[in-house]
């Protein structure tokens, strides 16, 4: 059971009030141009609005002529601008059959349409400035164009007529045409434009634009500009589906070199604005609306498209309507609508009541990420049966656990240390933490101190002990003072007594949290903090010098094993920066690292390892390193050996 992300005219979401509120509007005066924005998040469902506006349009089809543009599809083409101009024009022609009824007009369009392309080659509509006169390199590109259309003509002309097309376009040579200039051109094309939508005996014409948040900036400012030859060109609509944030990042790349101030976001949103004038903001989901959404989602999954799911959706439908009400789809609509097929979904009512209000908030109601939290969840399950211990995990809990590892990491971090670390898989700090909120909650009062619980739990004793002696009583009260730990403890259900390895197991494409690492306990999260970018690793330094010499010798063991599993030497590995902070704040470890060193592969190493050990070692490890790059000098790969030999010169020159 995997639920599909593709777009659909299937309404699961009430999104078809939008869409008969747009079509109503292209519809009211269709000899009007007007431009119409669908905006929302990525994944807010912008495309399937598209889908319902495209069939709320179909039973006009003989008067109106819906056409749809898919931008990121043409991302990388020469001139998205043209393939939009190209994209409408051609369709309208081939779907209208205009060949045969309009060839006067089609030839006239073609005509302006390959003259822009020309004027594009040549450098952007490089025409001059007081003139107007076409220079040399647009007529040529212009002329040879044309010529290769005479001969591979297209489908809808025959090569007679094609030349024909040639014969009358070699006019832009002719005097009278010479005062052709891009703003005349572009009020022809608009003219040409007309007439073609009048030889069609259309009433209207609708271009349908998807997915333009997801092309670069220059694609997307290119489509938006070809959309602006249209804007005044009666009996067109434009429905343009992108994030708003998007396109005005688009228009900032588009022009680096507006002041980075208050003015440019101005800017960007009046270009917006002007081009775009109606525009709709799909709404995010609220819980209600949430937990309708994920039990369609769940039983369309579950029995599929069936005369007893359309009657449930639209009794969703119904209750959609006033949100407010707070009626979701209680099990006894459900079954009443279901009827025998009820039975076959009671997993999935049971998971909706489970994640729908935390998905309402965690995932700020959007769709496509509800879907993809889903189907995580389900593949999870899936992949759980195939391995043979399905039977070991239930959905709510996983559920549960996954909602920390999406929203809060670094709680299912420590949680997963701690279960993967435990004789049962028992995740003992969340018994305390539930109860500490269990607590607070009954008194109708946060726990607002660490300090004001500490009486209850043991006190440190040894120093080495120091670190698991915290992580085992200090954590659930650090997690009671997180407004969003709290929250999400009070979920159902508790997880203080379950067995947590099989859900960690599932979710190893992450992190494994049973290998080698997972006896390091707390400082697994020190270790994967020591392989992030120096700045990161210069801010570890205090709780490294704090570490107890046992620790800071399992740190560079686990860090030594990452290392080395690197089949790539010429340029530094990760960790390298936080291996020396190590080295430098534990001396004792001076040794261990010119073993690590002497192991390495001396044909592959990069000059990188040669630097980056002053004031690191010392010493007879000092002297280990000054042999180890004599030995480098003489076998070690080319960049090693100059390296090698050049740290010496400088050392014999000071």
């Amino acid at each position: 059971m995997i639920l599909s992300d593709n777009e659909t005219k299937v309404d699961l979401l009430n999104s078809e009030a939008i869409a008969q509120t747009i079509v109503k509007l292209i519809r009211e005066r269709p000899e009007r141009p007007i431009t119409i924005g669908v905006h929302g998040d990525w994944g807010a469902g912008k495309s399937s609005v598209l889908e319902m506006i495209e069939a709320g349009l179909e039973p006009d089809k003989e008067i109106v002529l819906c056409i749809k543009f898919n931008g990121w599809r043409f991302q990388g083409f020469e001139d998205a601008k043209i393939a939009l101009i190209e994209g409408i024009v051609s369709e309208l022609i081939d779907k209208k059959s205009l060949w045969s009824k309009a060839k006067d007009e089609v030839i006239e369009i073609y005509e302006r349409m390959d003259w822009l392309k020309a004027a594009k080659k040549a450098g952007g509509f490089l025409l001059t400035a007081f003139t107007g006169i076409p220079s040399p390199e647009v007529i040529g590109t212009f002329m040879s164009g044309l010529q290769a259309f005479a001969d591979d003509p297209f489908k809808f002309a025959t090569p007679e007529n094609a030349k024909n097309l040639v014969e009358q376009a070699n006019s832009i040579l002719k005097p009278k045409e010479a005062g052709k200039n891009v703003p005349k051109e572009i009020s022809e094309f608009r003219k040409s434009f007309d007439k073609l939508l009048k030889a069609a005996g259309i009433e209207q014409l609708v271009v349908l634009v998807d997915d333009l948040d997801r092309c670069l900036p220059d694609t997307a400012i290119e489509t938006l500009e070809a959309i602006r030859l249209f804007i005044f060109t009666g009996k067109t609509a434009f429905v343009i589906a992108a994030d708003e944030g998007m396109i005005e990042y688009a228009v900032r790349k588009h022009f680096p070199d507006f002041p980075d101030t208050s003015l440019n976001q101005t800017y960007t949103r009046n270009y917006l604005e002007k081009l775009i004038q109606v525009p709709f903001k799909i709404p995010i989901l609220g819980e209600t609306e949430t937990k309708i959404y994920v039990t369609l989602l769940l039983v369309g999954a579950e029995i599929g498209e069936c005369d007893e799911f359309n009657t449930l959706i639209n009794i969703a439908r119904e209750r959609l309507r006033k949100p407010w009400e707070n009626l979701p789809l209680d099990s006894v609509t459900i079954k009443t609508a279901l009827g025998e097929k009820a039975t076959k979904v009671k997993n999935a009512l049971a998971l909706s009541d489970q994640v729908g209000p935390i998905l309402a908030s965690g995932m700020k109601g959007n769709p496509r990420q509800i879907k993809r939290f889903l189907n995580t969840l389900l593949l999870r399950h899936l992949t759980a049966e195939a391995r043979g211990f399905g039977s070991s995990i239930n959905l709510p809990e996983m559920a549960k656990l996954m909602i920390a590892e999406r929203f809060i990491p670094h709680l299912f971090e420590q949680v997963a240390v701690s279960a993967a670390q435990s004789s049962n898989g028992i995740c003992k700090e969340l018994g305390l933490l539930e109860a500490l909120t269990q607590q607070a909650t009954a008194e109708n009062a946060p726990v607002q101190s660490i300090e004001s619980n500490q009486k209850s739990f043991p006190k440190k004793k040894e120093k080495e002990n120091q670190d698991n002696l915290q992580f085992d009583n200090i954590l659930p009260l650090e997690w009671a003072a997180s407004d969003i730990i709290k929250e999400w403890a009070k979920i159902k259900p508790s997880l203080a007594n379950v067995d947590l390895r099989p859900y960690l197991f599932v979710a190893r494409e992450k992190k494994d949290f049973f290998g080698t690492s997972s006896s390091l306990g707390h400082l697994t999260l020190l270790i994967d903090k020591l392989f992030g970018g120096r700045y990161a690793v210069q801010t570890l330094e205090p709780d490294i010098k704090a570490l107890s010499e046992r620790d800071a010798l399992r740190i560079f063991e686990e860090m030594r094993s990452r290392i080395l599993s690197n089949s790539n030497f010429d340029k530094e590995p990760e960790g390298i920066i936080g291996l020396t902070l190590v080295i430098k704040s534990h001396p004792e470890l001076q040794d261990k690292l010119i073993e690590l060193l002497e192991s390495l592969p001396a044909q592959k190493l990069g000059p990188w390892v040669i630097k980056g050990w002053d004031g690191v070692v010392s010493g007879e490890a000092a002297r280990r390193f000054d042999k180890l790059v004599s030995t480098w000098a003489s076998s070690g790969s080319p960049f090693l050996k100059a390296a090698s030999l050049n740290a010496q010169k400088v050392k014999r020159t000071n």
